[in-house]
């Protein structure tokens, strides 16, 4: 049995880039009937619980088909066990960018050899990020996280809202959620109370 697996890590990528739509019509365009799982879930966590259902149920002689080396695995030392597994089990692994990976000397160099280049273009965009945003913090006016969406009048005029309507009204006259909306609430009735 053929299975191809499908990861995105945000909901941007969901949108964007390289969407599990993408993946997918990727890894159909080839294996036109293969059982496909899809998941959204962060590559630098450790549980993907799709992704450990796929690797449990691969049985001798199926195929395990993944659009990117990186939708597999996280760094080099987990994407070679990973794929040690699978050979042992006697899966064959076919990342659709690079080819099949083959129980071999030459396929495993291979493999090494690209996870380790994946995982120095991930550490290098980890530093690029840290590196700007030192540079961003040295300026004067910076904040850390998000921007806030709104003001404080437009916030307390929300609340003034809630006297005579229901947090949904509030929210859809406002554009302001609900959990800001209480999260404000509570802000002013502990104040009230110091």
């Amino acid at each position: 049995m053929i299975y191809g697996y499908c990861r995105v890590s945000t909901k941007g990528q969901m949108k964007e880039g390289y969407s599990i739509e993408v993946q997918t019509k990727e890894i159909l365009a080839r294996y036109e009937n293969a059982h496909m799982e899809l998941e959204q879930f962060t590559g630098a966590t450790t549980e993907r619980p799709i992704f450990n259902k796929v690797i449990h149920d691969l049985k001798k002689g199926d195929t395990l088909v993944v659009s990117k080396l990186d939708r597999l695995a996280r760094n080099t030392v987990e994407g070679i066990q990973i794929v040690q597994e699978l050979f042992d089990k006697g899966v064959a692994v076919h990342v659709l960018n690079v080819g099949l990976l083959e129980n071999t000397s030459m396929g495993k160099f291979f493999l090494t050899t690209l996870l380790a280049v994946a995982e120095m273009e991930r550490n290098t965009i980890i530093e690029r990020t840290q590196t700007g945003k030192a540079i961003a913090k040295t300026k004067a006016g910076f904040k850390e996280g998000r921007p806030k969406s709104f003001t404080q009048t437009q916030i307390d005029m929300a609340l003034d809202l809630l006297e005579h309507h229901s947090y949904t009204e509030v929210e859809r006259m406002t554009r302001i959620s609900k959990s800001t909306l209480t999260r404000e609430q509570r802000k002013r009735k502990s104040k009230v109370l110091i």
